[in-house]
């Protein structure tokens, strides 16, 4: 039986990472999600021995620094920023990397599309 579970309150990494995209950003949105509690049972993170636990994270960020940037641009000027912390102990990010025309547009693309349903429900 999984008794782990994901921690309520955001540990010093999940800080670390907020604080920083925050002030290099300066994003409309972010959302940063420890994912760490599904990957504890990974023999390279048993190995690590990573006392914290946090290891894997998904960041949602909406930013108009990324305005006339690739995807892989805007993910390299993540990583770069959170260099220290992958020397540290961050193993991996989940990164999905908006503009606000862009979250605008699959907003209103979301609120278009009418839900699929089954003709024989």
């Amino acid at each position: 039986m999984n008794t782990e579970t994901r921690s309520s309150s955001p540990g010093p990494l999940e800080q670390a990472i907020h604080a920083k995209l925050t002030t290099l950003l300066q994003p409309t949105s972010i959302k940063v999600t420890n994912d760490s509690w599904q990957h504890r049972h990974h023999a390279a993170m048993r190995e690590a021995g990573n006392s914290n636990k946090e290891t894997h994270f998904s960041v949602d960020v909406v930013s108009n620094a990324f305005e006339k940037k690739s995807t892989l641009q805007r993910h390299r000027m993540i990583h770069s920023a959170l260099s220290e912390e992958f020397a540290t102990g961050l193993h991996a990010l989940s990164l999905k990397t908006k503009t606000e025309a862009e979250a605008m547009a699959a907003a209103a693309t979301a609120t278009a599309t009418p839900p699929t349903t089954c003709p024989n429900a």
